[in-house]
């Protein structure tokens, strides 16, 4: 095991699993890998999921091509995801630190129109007045073009796959640099699904 660092390092590292709902998904997923480039963060795929780490531009950059590359195809896909920077009992290994924040995937992906239903929820750990920094987030949100509502231990955001990263890396830089010393965010999004919004209740 590597050397432990406490909070010191910003080393951001984000651990998926993305699933298209198609007899096609392997090859889905491996075009959409070839269409990214992932030069600027180190990389890993198992068998349970995938993990990304470096910068957090980079991270986001990354996960948001893989999606919007694997949505695009029309497949009904599925993305659960975990954001996480300046976890204390994080390594200096398996990353690579791109010497700046300029992302590789922008160009290529942002004209992609994908809607897409997406929940979100943030951790700032070992910090004090958390809740308030949460909905503070959780209102910046509305800035990013996409319609905000609350469920039960998330929140819900509706609206385009650029507009829903663009504001969950926003607010996930924000509150890092608010003082949280170990910032999570959790998110489940949903691509062309069959299912209506809002589901059903079961009587």
């Amino acid at each position: 095991m590597g050397k432990f660092v406490c909070g010191s390092s910003r080393i951001a590292g984000c651990s998926f699993s993305i699933h298209p709902m198609s007899d096609d998904f392997i090859n889905i997923i491996t075009t959409a890998l070839r269409n990214v480039d992932t030069s600027k963060v180190w990389m890993q795929t198992d068998d349970v999921s995938t993990l990304v780490r470096g910068r957090i531009p980079h991270i986001f950059d990354v996960t948001k091509a893989i999606y919007l590359h694997t949505a695009k195809t029309g497949a009904h896909v599925a993305f659960e995801a975990t954001y996480s920077v300046g976890c204390p009992g994080d390594t200096i290994g398996d990353v690579f630190m791109a010497e700046d924040d300029v992302v590789l995937n922008k160009e290529k992906v942002d004209s992609i129109k994908q809607e897409a239903a997406t929940k979100f929820a943030l951790y700032p750990l070992g910090g004090g007045e958390y809740m308030d920094q949460i909905y503070a987030q959780i209102e910046a949100m509305k800035d990013h073009g996409v319609e905000v509502s609350g469920t039960h231990y998330a929140t819900r955001l509706d609206g385009e796959v650029v507009n829903i990263f663009n504001g969950l890396e926003k607010v996930f830089i924000d509150m890092e640099e608010s003082g949280s010393s170990h910032t999570v965010m959790t998110v489940s999004m949903s691509a062309n699904s069959p299912s209506p919004k809002g589901g059903k209740v079961n009587e």
